[in-house]
């Protein structure tokens, strides 16, 4: 298969690693210095394009690997308000977009176990729940795309929470709070709390390197390869 890269720092450099051991030939590296390289042969001839950016760039990014006909599997987060016009654009080119807010396959199950979790403490209302999450600095958004995720599979299962917040402390209100921590070079900690008088439950994911979500990237750049329209690690996982 070959693979574009729109992104070429540390996690672009660790998803190439991967993709060449996996047999895959990276046939173009697009970064801040090259982006006249999206209307290149090299990028056109990829089968699929993976982009790991930030928020202020990652739409763009996606429209243009779109005009030049390649689909495109992406972990960015922090724009998807924007994702009808994405999409839109996506299956008016005949395209395939794989999108989700973490590549990592043990995030993928930590998502099943919370939202599973969520379900069965609905009944228990002496409980309140809170999310912490930890990454490094260099991490734009806050809360994280997978805290969001995680905070909505809560809510959707939760009746006591209509919505989330970024907040420092734990609340008894109708508002699940989360606490964004930016520190080091964390890869990603993400804690779910459920605390009452007389006991807690906590479950944790807690990344040890970028190597998990770039191996995810792979995978689902694989999956894509050849199929058309929305796709998510749900479809890949079949969870």
């Amino acid at each position: 298969m070959k693979i574009a890269l729109i992104g070429y720092g540390k996690m672009g450099k660790t998803i190439e690693q991967i993709a060449i051991s996996r047999g895959h030939e990276v046939v173009c590296r697009i970064d801040i210095d090259n982006q006249e390289d999206f209307n290149s042969e090299e990028f056109k001839s990829a089968d699929v394009a993976i982009e790991f950016t930030a928020p202020k760039v990652a739409v763009s990014n996606y429209i243009k690997a779109f005009n030049s006909g390649v689909s495109v599997v992406s972990g960015t987060t922090g724009w998807t308000e924007k994702m009808p016009e994405v999409e839109a654009l996506c299956n008016e080119k005949g395209l395939a977009f794989f999108w989700t807010s973490n590549f990592s396959l043990g995030v993928n199950v930590f998502f099943a176990v919370n939202k599973y979790l969520a379900k069965i403490m609905n009944q228990f209302e002496n409980y309140n729940v809170s999310m912490t999450e930890v990454h490094h600095t260099q991490k734009l958004d806050a809360p994280s795309g997978t805290a969001i995720s995680l905070a909505d599979d809560i809510l959707s299962q939760l009746d006591r929470k209509t919505s989330w917040e970024l907040a420092e402390e734990e609340t008894a209100s109708d508002k699940l709070p989360i606490k964004a921590i930016r520190e080091g070079q964390v890869p990603g900690i993400h804690t779910i709390r459920y605390e009452s008088e007389v006991d807690s439950i906590t479950i944790t994911h807690d990344a040890k390197s970028r190597m998990g979500f770039a191996l995810g990237a792979v995978l689902a750049a694989e999956f894509t390869c050849g199929k058309k329209g929305m796709l998510s690690m749900n479809d890949m996982l079949k969870f």
